[in-house]
């Protein structure tokens, strides 16, 4: 309710809790179409039937490393872990890769390798800052009020920011971002199958601001802050999307912040190599060149032992003008403080 996102078929939930408040494993989800309620076609569209599946955090993990359905697939095949069915056993004291230890290689680890992850995007705890002008700056347009009222994402930038997201879901030969002046699209998209259309649609981010009279404006210099757990999806950011040559977006869940990153390889976007950082209201996006991806991947690498990780944690390519921390959660969730 707070992200105003709709679920989909692959989505999967960081839940980090057991399901039934027991010491189960079982603790995230996976979601995808119900095997025995077929979608409907009603006066109001068509109505598709969603499933609950918990997972143990390795499958959460395997499924956001590469993709939710091949993850629901190889729950299938173990009977104990769900079936053809895919019910939830919260006794299940094993993850998929312990009962067969060949799934994780044979499947996930050369999916992940062939195909990268198709999470194009999350909701997140978030925040970026313009170190281009002083944050008092009335110009910084993450801060800029008409009235009482901040400057919100207008509506084309929410159905870019949509379009980005819904598009991780397939898998295209030459990924693109829709143009900053696409129409909004009413009502269900027959010419495809039902897809995550409705996410991020929020009547609250209607564009106070005009669109027109948003300027889309270069930065020099960047500052991208995380709470934990979307910081240790950026490995998966720069290794499973970038270096497939796709884009990944992090959308606040309390705000209308959205950071994108985009490789060379992605149409559409606004940032380019001239200039990397480009701002569209709240929402940044960021292009990474390949080589700048592998080596953010090696200063990145204790991202990846989240046991090891005392915050808050700094890095900084001065060079490249970019810094990220990560943050704990108070920071996001008490932005006053």
């Amino acid at each position: 309710f707070l992200a105003e996102n709709t679920f989909c078929s692959g989505d999967h939930v960081s839940w980090h809790s057991p399901l039934d408040n027991s010491e189960s494993r079982i603790q995230h989800m996976l979601l995808t179409e119900d095997p025995q309620m077929q979608p409907v076609q009603t006066p109001f569209g068509i109505v598709t039937f969603l499933q609950i599946v918990g997972v143990c955090t390795e499958e959460l993990h395997a499924a956001q490393q590469w993709n939710g359905q091949g993850i629901l697939e190889l729950l299938r095949t173990v009977p104990v872990a769900g079936g053809p069915w895919l019910i939830t056993d919260m006794r299940r004291g094993e993850t998929i890769f312990e009962i067969d230890p060949h799934l994780q290689q044979e499947r996930v680890d050369k999916g992940i390798e062939t195909d990268g992850s198709n999470l194009s995007g999350v909701s997140a705890k978030c925040a970026w800052d313009d170190l281009s002008r002083p944050p008092e700056d009335d110009e910084d347009s993450r801060s800029i009020c008409i009235g009482t009222q901040p400057r919100r994402l207008s509506g084309k930038d929410t159905e870019q920011i949509r379009e980005t997201l819904r598009r991780g879901l397939e898998i295209n030969s030459k990924p693109v971002l829709p143009p900053i002046n696409t129409q909004r699209q009413n009502g269900l998209n027959h010419d495809r199958a039902p897809s995550r259309k409705d996410s991020l649609e929020s009547e609250s981010s209607a564009a106070i601001i005009p669109h027109e009279l948003i300027r889309t404006r270069q930065l020099e210099s960047v500052h991208l802050k995380f709470n934990q757990e979307s910081g240790a999806l950026i490995p998966l950011c720069l290794r499973g999307r970038l270096l497939h040559g796709r884009h990944f977006t992090y959308k606040s869940i309390t705000g209308d912040t959205a950071i994108t990153f985009v490789s060379t390889g992605v149409e559409g976007a606004f940032a380019t190599e001239e200039h990397p950082y480009a701002a569209h209201g709240p929402w940044l996006q960021i292009l990474l060149t390949e080589e700048f991806v592998e080596r953010m991947l090696e200063d990145l690498e204790d991202l990846n032992s989240p046991e090891e990780f005392k915050l808050p944690k700094e890095y900084s390519w001065p060079e490249k003008k970019l810094k990220v921390s990560i943050l704990p959660d108070a920071v996001f969730d008490n932005p006053l403080h």
